[in-house]
């Protein structure tokens, strides 16, 4: 007893009553890293469905985009020149003026915008 006591002397009761500790591996079970690769799994399959949505979305809009500033170059057009841009929208586009860089196309279909005659809007493109 007398050892005992001399060799927790200075520790103190709790250090006198802690069990020697087992050495222990140290690394991850098979279980941990199943779960961690699943909880990834889960993060990027969300991640990717909003991606890919908000791609979509983003070409409609710059088609919407694209179709009102059509519809205001071509109002530009008809109180400069007085007369309607061709539904085609050939003339229009030859005018380096109006579109700089070229006539847009749809970045949904890559189709290419018209005018209704008779309500000088563009034409389909109803994505």
């Amino acid at each position: 007893m007398r050892r005992r006591e001399q060799a927790t002397q200075g520790l103190g009761p709790a250090a006198a009553r802690k069990p020697a500790l087992r050495k222990s591996n140290s690394g991850f079970s098979l279980l941990e890293i199943f779960c961690v690769i699943t909880l990834v799994g889960i993060l990027a399959a969300i991640v990717l469905s909003r991606i890919c949505g908000s791609s979509l979305d983003a070409r409609k809009n710059a088609c919407y985009m694209n179709k009102g500033m059509i519809e205001v170059e071509a109002q530009i057009w008809y109180r400069n020149k007085g007369v309607w841009p061709a539904s085609n929208l050939s003339d229009i586009q030859a005018d380096t003026n109006y579109f700089p860089s070229s006539l847009p196309v749809c970045p949904v279909d890559g189709t290419s915008y018209t005018l209704d005659a008779t309500t000088h809007q563009v034409v389909g493109h109803t994505h």
